[in-house]
């Protein structure tokens, strides 16, 4: 089974439209064909961008329905705790804690749609970088 860490931007994608890759994946993840790591970090991350104004209006949810989301999510992810931090190694902060959780939760793949803010640390770590459409073609390959 194929096991990925998710940025935040493919959570946000992901509810924001039923269609794409990104909501695949989760539906994937909800059905056991895919394992999901993420950290405390990561799970405040996605509460923090999903609770804007601007997604919540664009999902059509509420605060308390984006928080059930949100416990839906964390029920199905396996929890990782990262005892090494690896930083710093990327530009941006919010994706040092997906980095973060992806090595020390052995994952094969980071899937983000912003590849290039992973590539040059990843490669250190036999990391995957993936887009989610990338992702579910691997995926459904295996």
């Amino acid at each position: 089974m194929m096991k990925v860490a998710l940025d935040t931007d493919v959570i946000v994608a992901a509810r924001r439209s039923r269609s794409g890759a990104a909501n695949a994946l989760l539906r994937a993840l909800r059905a056991g064909q895919l394992e999901a790591v993420a950290s405390v970090p990561m799970m405040l991350e996605y509460e923090a961008v999903l609770m804007r104004p601007e997604h919540r209006e664009a999902m059509g949810l509420s605060e308390p329905q984006v928080q059930a989301v949100l416990d839906d999510l964390a029920a199905l992810v396996t929890p990782v705790v990262p005892y090494f931090l690896w930083r710093p190694r990327l530009r941006d902060p919010d994706d040092e804690m997906v980095l973060d959780a992806a090595v020390n939760g052995a994952a094969d793949a980071i899937v983000t749609f912003n590849k290039r803010d992973f590539l040059p640390a990843a490669s250190l770590f036999n990391v995957q970088i993936l887009t989610p459409a990338e992702a579910l073609w691997q995926l459904r390959r295996t």
